[in-house]
């Protein structure tokens, strides 16, 4: 059964032949995307009638068949990859980028987040650091929320305007921040659509993985099938709970090692 709104699509880095990854710990490498499959997904977008838009473009919640696309953390790939095929394609984007991240190796640049900005797509902030914003104390979330924006704009000579949480992470306290902050937007990882009926400091994003085909994007996109993804957060989300982030991240990575 399809959801009503809009679903915001999540991308992180993407995979060029002979370039090395920034990371290469399981649970990072199960998010990133062959630079031809997000090609063939976004060919099949435009054969199929659908937009690219923006978050801020998508949170008008135009009508018609629509997705909001968005890339995480900062990559180069952002400009060298993504930004050309979308271009190419007449689509739109947001890149949430990790202000402490820019100008460190295998990530953009200070010129190359200007020149991306240029090219006419929307950037938000994805934190200083990366940190999970839920394990942080004030003084540190507030350095997270509003210092990383604050970098970011001086590098853009722009308003930063959307904020999305690292790992999908967060509390009530973040999103009092966040909107403090004078974000617009914050975007979380939970596999909803979004409409106007939704809280703008709650937006659901759904994760495109390494290994989703162009079957499960079609219906990614219609919005359908999303409640059975809300499953697996939900006891996702319980585990966290149990054992912290930290310990969480562990065994996950333990098990994504195993045969």
């Amino acid at each position: 059964m399809a959801e009503p709104g809009i679903v915001f699509l999540m991308y992180h880095e993407l995979e060029l032949p002979a370039r090395p990854l920034c990371q290469s710990e399981p649970g990072y490498v199960r998010y990133i995307v062959p630079e031809e499959s997000f090609r063939s997904r976004i060919n099949w977008l435009v054969q199929n009638g659908w937009r690219g838009l923006s978050v801020g473009g998508a949170v008008g919640y135009p009508p018609g068949r629509s997705v909001a696309i968005t890339f995480d953390d900062g990559s180069e790939t952002d400009l060298i990859a993504a930004a050309p095929v979308l271009k190419e394609n007449g689509l739109n984007a947001t890149f949430y980028v990790t202000a402490g991240f820019v100008d460190n190796s295998g990530y953009m640049s200070s010129a190359q987040l200007r020149e991306l900005h240029a090219l006419g797509f929307e950037i938000g902030c994805h934190s200083m650091t990366h940190a999970y914003l839920d394990d942080l104390d004030q003084p540190a979330l507030h350095r997270e929320i509003f210092d990383a924006g604050k970098k970011l704009e001086d590098i853009l000579g722009d308003k930063i305007e959307h904020f999305s949480c690292p790992g999908g992470r967060y509390d009530e306290r973040t999103r009092d921040l966040v909107r403090e902050a004078g974000y617009r937007s914050m975007a979380t990882s939970r596999a909803h659509a979004n409409s106007a009926a939704t809280n703008p400091y709650s937006l659901g994003r759904v994760a495109m993985m390494r290994g989703t085909d162009v079957v499960t994007f079609g219906r990614v996109c219609r919005a359908e099938g999303l409640w059975q993804m809300r499953l697996g957060e939900n006891l996702r989300g319980a585990a966290k709970l149990v054992m912290g982030n930290t310990t969480y991240d562990r065994f996950r990575s333990f098990l994504l090692r195993q045969p």
